[in-house]
Parts: structure tokens; sequence; C-alpha cells
């Protein structure tokens, strides 16, 4: 990674808060159940339960030790972020790893108190899937008797959405590794997705409210900490009825 630019390169910015914000109205006000059972459905065998849900490979490798990967990503970064701070190499790189840092930290953070305030039971609690409790849209009331569930948002995709700090972390000054970034955050969250939706951990929308967070979140940091506006140079007229740039 080479030192900060003066300028970063160009971004939409009202394009890409626009769209996950308008994929969030819309699965408030369209319930996903439906979808959410009907891919769930695919992964459960009545009698039997959800095929993954007692895999070695599902819980102890891509959830587990996957996980603990990810947070080994975020201790280096915290790591090279208090290195920034003392008179070492690293100081040209404090914002950017300041900034990957925050980012991920609210990605993964996000996510207890939000299963805390929804209380929505995971799939392998709901009565269709051998359990006792009911399954409710995001918003609805639900029953007085309903246990507390923990299930919404995905707690695992977060491990890899908050990955996509990388790509903003990365994308002015090195654009290859920050598609390769942007590659990896995806495909780890969606794989940590299928693999707990194969579990009964999660319904696929579940994951999907993760990506839209873990992006905003990404994206608003971004905004706020790393972007920076090309500075355009003053003009003035003089007498040949010439536009001369001054020197910045």
């Amino acid at each position: 990674m080479s030192a900060p630019s003066s300028a970063s390169r160009p971004f939409n910015f009202r394009l890409w808060f626009a769209l996950p914000l308008a994929l969030m109205a819309l699965m408030l006000l369209v319930d996903p159940g439906p979808l959410d059972v009907a891919i769930s459905n695919l992964f459960y065998e009545p009698g039997l339960g959800f095929v993954g849900r007692h895999s070695f490979f599902l819980e102890d490798i891509l959830h587990d030790r996957a996980k603990q990967a990810v947070i080994v990503i975020g201790v280096l970064a915290i790591g090279g972020f208090l290195l920034s701070l003392l008179p070492t190499p690293l100081r040209q790189y404090r914002l950017p790893l300041g900034y990957l840092v925050l980012a991920m930290a609210l990605c993964t953070s996000l996510v207890t108190p939000l299963k805390a305030l929804t209380n929505v039971p995971c799939p392998w609690s709901l009565q269709q899937y051998g359990g006792d409790q009911q399954h409710t849209p995001l918003l609805s009331e639900r029953p007085a008797d309903a246990k507390p569930g923990r299930c919404w948002p995905g707690g695992h995709a977060s491990a890899g959405f908050s990955l996509l700090a990388l790509f903003f972390m990365l994308r002015d000054r090195r654009p290859r590794a920050a598609r390769a970034a942007l590659i990896i955050a995806l495909s780890l969250g969606a794989v940590f997705s299928l693999g707990r939706t194969m579990q009964g951990a999660h319904f696929m929308s579940h994951n999907l409210w993760t990506l839209l967070f873990d992006w905003c979140i990404s994206l608003f940091c971004y905004r706020l900490l790393l972007y920076r506006h090309a500075v355009i140079a003053p003009q003035t007229i003089k007498n040949d009825g010439v536009v001369h740039y001054e020197p910045i």
C-alpha cells in the first residue's frame, strides 16, 4: 500500500448509499419470509433436521476457525494502528489503519445489540422445523409467550462482510488489491451465510441485512475519514482572454 494520495478516485456516494437503503426499505415493506422458508427447506429433512446442524466442517471449520481468522485480521489492524501512533514507518498509514479498525469494529459490534433488540428466533427454533416458536415478520409483534431469539441479523456473516472495509481502505491507493478485497469479502460473507443457513441458524435474509449494514457502515466511515475531493486549481482570465490556472 502506497502513501495516501491527495485526492480520492471518484465515487458515487448517493447511488451506493441509496441502493442498500432502498433494499432495506423493500424488505421491511415486503416480508422475505416465504423466500427464506423456501431456501431453508432445501436444507431440511423432516425427522432429521437441517443437513448441516451437526456438520464438523460447517461448525468447527467454517464457523469457528474461519471467524478466528477474521479476528486475527482485526487484531493485526489494531496492532498496525497502535504502531502508527509511534515514530515508525507505519505513521504514514495511520488514517487508513484507523479507518480499518473503526469500520470493522462497528460492523461486528452492531450485531449483538440488534439481536437483543429484535428477538428474532432462529429457523431451527420454529415449529415447521421441529421447534416451538412461531415465525413472524421482522417488525411484527411476537406472541407474548415467545422465547427471546438471537438470530437477526446474521452474526457469523458479519465476520466476512466486515472485510468490505479493506476494499474502501485500498481503493484510492491500490485499486487492484481493492477489487480483490471486495471479491474476498463478498465471497466469505456469502459462504458464511450459506453455511449458517444449511445449519438452520439463520434465514438467508438475516445475512443479507448484515451485508447491507456492513456496506453502509464501511461506506460511511470511508466518506468520513478517507475520501478526499480533488482540489480544483483557481483560475483567472487575463487580458488575452485565455483562462490561466494558478499553481496550487
